[in-house]
């Protein structure tokens, strides 16, 4: 590619970067232009340059290298220092059925590990050594609830092995839903909320952070999308939303009791809505199933009661309609296991406002625990 051309694409970039920066980045950056007013590429690249290097040498203390072992196998992963009391957090599947556990720090020190909290249906774990870390600095977080599509965003970890491994994108898409538990005899979940970004992310990585441009911890590097197994550029982060909330549970009881209102529940879709004798511009989340004997089932919410086919296909209707969870407007099924996550507490009570045989109401829930 023509210099010209790679000047002009980087400024483009810069540009982007620092518009998507403002009003985080508290130390002013500034453009040096030639003497006819144009941007100076070669500053451009020295600023990025400046800003990663700045990024990397203030976080990769922070991350660790995991080698686990298995019955007749082993394998590696990555994690972060949490606080200076010895715990350290990862993903459960990069731990989960070890029997043995090793830490690796960026200065060398290796030692021994034990897991004392997990939580499969947000994909972490803690970890806790007993050396002293009053030395190791913890990493920061950030609110990942105000990080925005375009974003510039960096990801460190240990990828194939290769230690404190840096690699640079963007946030590509926020709120996607994954479902974990599918294919099992049990209930399956979904991990909500989650980012996704085209920072390389490859086998190694898991565990590890996706930073901010100030280092902080907007999510933590989980899994890939990828027909070969390695970075295809669809990578996906636990949100930094859901970590303060899991792993401080971890550490105090070994557990974290996710919010559960025991229904089934799918998008109030135009073709639905029509059918159910509604505007087809109403939205929310119809209720299909509910689990006999949960938290909805025990307010009195009502599941879906009739069959109707539409483009070929049989779908339940009229059921109750979720349009709001506590104020916070329901648009589809996302919606509400995203709020459900952020901000529901088991023992909670919460209004929902939903629609029944056409008419608006509040129903008052009490939030349980999943069961497991």
């Amino acid at each position: 590619m023509h210099r010209k051309t790679i000047i002009s694409f980087l400024t483009v970039i810069l540009l982007l970067f620092i518009g998507a920066c403002q009003g985080q980045n508290q130390n002013q950056t500034t453009l040096t232009t030639t003497t006819n007013g144009a941007i100076d590429g070669n500053s451009i690249i020295r600023k990025i340059e400046s800003t990663l290097d700045s990024v990397y040498q203030s976080t990769v203390s922070s991350i660790v290298f995991i080698e686990v072992a298995f019955p007749g196998a082993s394998g590696s992963g990555s994690g972060f220092i949490w606080d200076n009391a010895g715990h350290i957090v990862t993903n459960n599947h990069v731990i989960d059925g070890a029997n043995s556990i090793n830490v690796s720090f960026h200065d060398g020190t290796i030692t021994r590990a034990s897991v004392i909290g997990q939580d499969p249906d947000s994909d972490l774990a803690v970890l806790e050594t007993d050396i002293d870390m009053t030395n190791f600095p913890p990493v920061k977080l950030a609110d990942s609830t105000q990080v925005k599509v375009g974003e510039m965003v960096i990801a460190i970890g240990n990828p194939y092995g290769f230690r404190s491994t840096l690699t640079v994108g963007y946030i590509s898409s926020l709120g996607r839903v994954l479902p974990l538990g599918e294919g099992g005899s049990g209930p399956s979940y979904s991990v909500p909320d989650i980012i996704q970004t085209d920072a390389a992310i490859n086998p190694g990585n898991s565990g590890g952070v996706l930073l901010n441009d100030l280092g902080e911890v907007i999510g933590v590097t989980s899994l890939i999308v990828s027909e070969s197994g390695s970075s295809s550029g669809v990578g996906f982060a636990i949100p930094s939303a859901i970590v303060e909330k899991v792993v401080p549970a971890l550490i105090e009881s070994g557990e974290y009791q996710h919010p559960y209102l025991g229904i089934s529940v799918t998008n109030l879709t135009p073709p639905l809505a029509e059918a159910m004798g509604l505007s087809s511009d109403r939205r929310g989340a119809l209720i299909q199933e509910l689990v006999d004997g949960g938290p909805a089932d025990k307010a009195g919410l009502q599941a879906s009661d009739s069959e109707v086919t539409i483009n070929g296909q049989t779908v339940l209707i009229g059921g109750d309609v979720i349009t709001a969870f506590d104020g916070k407007p329901i648009a589809n099924s996302d919606d509400l296991i995203t709020i459900l996550a952020r901000s529901g507490e088991v023992g909670e009570t919460v209004a929902l406002s939903i629609i029944r045989n056409g008419e608006e109401m509040d129903i008052q829930v009490t939030l349980e625990p999943r069961p497991e």
